[in-house]
């Protein structure tokens, strides 16, 4: 249980899990009542994903320890829509839970498909709910509220208790005409400012930029005046959950005369659910990657995954010529419709460089407008708080910098209480002042392969160790009396083959090793474990003597 110092018997609490001082990993909680006897809500369940810095690791999840140990008062999960920073982690996560899970049509169906994709079909059970629903989740009482985002079915959630009201409203933007999907609900916003509103808990992505994001009805036109004067094929890449970003280059093809060819695994999900669900129409005729070889180069528009430089992604593949059916070649157009996530800056460039390589013209933002964010300015921020007039303000959905510049506009503009909270921290919402009262466990969690590791523990932090200094594994044999039976068996994973000197590594550890047992009386070196911290000790050192590096060293001690 967190630590709480407050003493009112019934309270609206507010705690992340995740997505607070990072972009991803959303995972909220509204508490209500008193303490140590509250009932909760969770919005989202969503994952992050590694870099370089953690090395072979795929995807990191939030650590769910506290709300684990509370899950009998769990009231239920909702889910504001079904991007992987706020959905991601259901599956993996929800069997240690397993309380009611809400979604709208899209973000149901999504999950679902993702379920069948792993064989677990019908392995979680989904409430599915209208867009604009209201609905009772134990003693919270919630309203779906339409927010514009780069994705369908974006909500922002009108959460009402006894004990205070608050809006959080998700990713969203202001966005007049979003090609997919419904625009922000102004009236409806206007109308909760006007009932007092205790608390907002709000986006912070793009609180650093100012003005108001362009639409995506602007990217639309640029695209298809891309596509319309390509001499050549097009391959278009986005973020495969962008419907309308697949809509808008869908009908730049479409008027341009060319085959739409879906290549990716989560493109052709995303476009299938697109479809089923009604926000892309029917009448559009999708190849596969099989027709691509047999189109004329002139009649070709692709839509591929791959905008991150995933290495496994169908771009990646098709840029490093290894993809079995699809290729591109000189004067061939490629679209990055998408903004580079931080950390995988080299990875896209190493994409894009590839295809440079082949005199393949790569077209990114900051070429054209062929991108805009799903997520708010600070013009757009001003305007929501004009609407809603919270009482309270907590910056989410950001690193330090997008919440602290979104903390100090709240403050500029006149809100009464802003909250600078980050992963972990319980926040009072109301009755009485707004204010942090205690904090609960919160951290990362690395899937490695099948197994879940503790952020700072365990294998992860040795291969991270490993990739600077590579590692040294010494084996010796003494006998009950000391002696050394056999030479010492050395292994040496990354270890440079000779000194600056030219004198090979392994004598330079030989000799520390026997330098190591010379120094240890022969009775004493019965201790085994004395004399494998001892060589330990005495490799390392002289590795770095020479190299300037100290790699892990592992030694084994056999006594006969």
């Amino acid at each position: 249980m967190p630590r709480n110092n407050s003493k009112n018997s019934n309270q609206l609490v507010f705690l992340a899990l995740g997505g607070i001082g990072e972009i991803g990993m959303n995972l909220y909680l509204y508490g209500v009542g008193p303490p140590h006897k509250r009932q909760w809500l969770m919005v989202d369940l969503g994952v992050t994903f590694a870099g370089p810095a953690e090395p072979g690791i795929d995807l990191i999840f939030p650590d769910i320890r506290f709300i684990e140990e509370e899950r009998d008062n769990l009231a239920g999960i909702i889910l504001s829509h079904a991007h992987e920073d706020h959905f991601g982690a259901v599956m993996s996560l929800w069997p240690r839970l397993r309380a009611p899970l809400y979604a709208t049509p899209f973000t149901a169906a999504l999950l679902r498909a993702k379920l069948i994709e792993e064989g677990k079909e019908g392995d979680i059970p989904i409430e599915e709910i209208p867009t604009r629903s209201k609905l009772d989740i134990g003693p919270f009482h919630v309203e779906l509220v339409d927010m514009a985002h780069s994705m369908p079915e974006s909500n922002g959630l009108l959460i009402q208790t006894d004990a205070g009201t608050a809006f959080h409203t998700s990713d969203w933007k202001l966005d007049p005409t979003p090609v997919v999907g419904a625009v922000t609900d102004e009236a409806r916003l206007r109308k909760i400012g006007k009932d007092k509103l205790d608390a907002l808990i709000c986006d912070s992505t793009n609180a650093m930029r100012t003005g108001h994001s362009p639409s995506e009805a602007d990217v639309a036109k640029t695209i298809a005046g891309i596509i319309a004067d390509a001499p050549h094929r097009v391959a278009v890449t986005t973020f495969a959950s962008n419907v309308a970003r697949l809509r808008s280059a869908m009908d730049a093809a479409v008027s341009a005369d060319r085959h739409i060819v879906i290549v990716g695994r989560a493109m052709k999900r995303i476009v299938q659910v697109a479809e089923e669900t009604g926000y892309l129409p029917p009448e559009y005729d999708f190849l596969t990657e099989d027709d691509y070889g047999h189109l004329p180069r002139e009649k070709v528009m692709a839509l591929c995954t791959g905008s991150q430089g995933e290495g496994r992604a169908a771009l990646a593949r098709i840029a490093a010529g290894g993809h079995p059916r699809v290729t591109l070649t000189r004067g061939d157009i490629v679209l990055f419709s998408s903004r580079t996530i931080p950390g995988n800056e080299k990875a896209v460039g190493r994409v894009q460089n590839q295809l440079a390589d082949q005199q393949i013209k790569v077209i990114t933002d900051a070429d054209a407008l062929i991108h805009v964010s799903g997520h708010p300015r600070s013009g757009e921020l001003e305007k929501l708080y004009s609407w809603l007039k919270p009482e309270t303000v907590i910056p989410m959905h950001g690193e330090a910098r997008h919440l602290e510049a979104h903390a100090d506009l709240a403050r500029d503009i006149g809100v009464k209480t802003v909250i600078r909270a980050r992963n972990g921290s319980l926040v009072r919402l109301c009755p009485g002042p707004a204010g942090i009262i205690g904090d609960a466990p919160a951290g990362r969690v690395f899937m490695d392969g099948r197994l879940p590791v503790l952020a700072g523990e365990g294998p992860v932090e040795e291969r991270i160790r490993l990739s600077f200094g590579g590692a040294v594994a010494v084996s010796l044999v003494l006998s009950a009396k000391g002696d050394i039976v056999a030479d010492p068996q050395l292994t040496m994973i990354g270890i440079p083959a000779a000194t600056a000197k030219g004198i090979p590594f392994p004598d330079v550890v030989l000799g520390a090793v026997q330098g190591a047992l010379n120094g240890i009386p022969r009775p004493r070196r019965r201790d085994s474990a004395l004399v494998a911290e001892a060589v330990r000790r005495a490799v390392r050192a002289e590795v770095k003597l020479h190299w300037g590096k100290k790699p892990p060293c592992s030694v084994m001690v056999t006594v006969i």
